[in-house]
């Protein structure tokens, strides 16, 4: 039943019945799935992809690389779970490499976020380091092309 989630997260809005009949299975049958993923928690959400450029107004979303010092016998949860908890947090991911966790928040405008970042993240304990980097445009989120895509003018070479 993978596939009924992969159509879901292309588009949420699609209606049991139109999953069927893409998929060849029966309306009770997605219907059922839906209901099962929901309440097992596979499917926590329906959200819309939203560009804010068109609606003026103003959006600042910020990438946080975080370093932390994980607490004995917790690991990095426990403060993950104090950071993720702030409301401004979109989301926040543990990661390889580098740094430790990254956090994604979205405000008004670059203060707010250099606010919470000093005010708020900055200060929770086992927080070692933080680095910010703005999103400046977005050309592709969650699967979704913003804008109108590029016309490839190059004169076609037939050898």
């Amino acid at each position: 039943m993978e596939e009924i989630l992969e159509v879901l997260e292309k588009n949420g809005r699609q209606t049991p019945a139109e999953i069927a009949t893409m998929l060849g299975k029966t309306e009770a049958e997605v219907a059922a799935a839906i209901a099962d993923f929901e309440a097992r928690h596979v499917i926590n959400a329906y959200t819309a992809i939203i560009n804010w450029d068109l609606t003026g107004t103003e959006r600042v979303t910020a990438l946080i690389e975080v370093k932390l010092t994980p607490e004995r016998d917790r690991g990095f949860d426990k403060v993950a779970e104090r950071i993720y908890n702030f409301p401004e947090v979109k989301s926040c991911y543990l990661m390889s490499g580098g740094f430790d966790l990254t956090v994604v928040i979205e405000d008004t405008t670059m203060k707010e976020v250099a606010l919470f970042v000093a005010e708020k993240l900055a200060p929770v304990p086992g927080v070692t380091s933080t680095a910010t980097h703005f999103i400046l445009k977005k050309y592709k989120d969650k699967g979704f092309v913003f804008g109108t895509p590029t016309v490839d003018d190059r004169e076609h070479v037939i050898l």
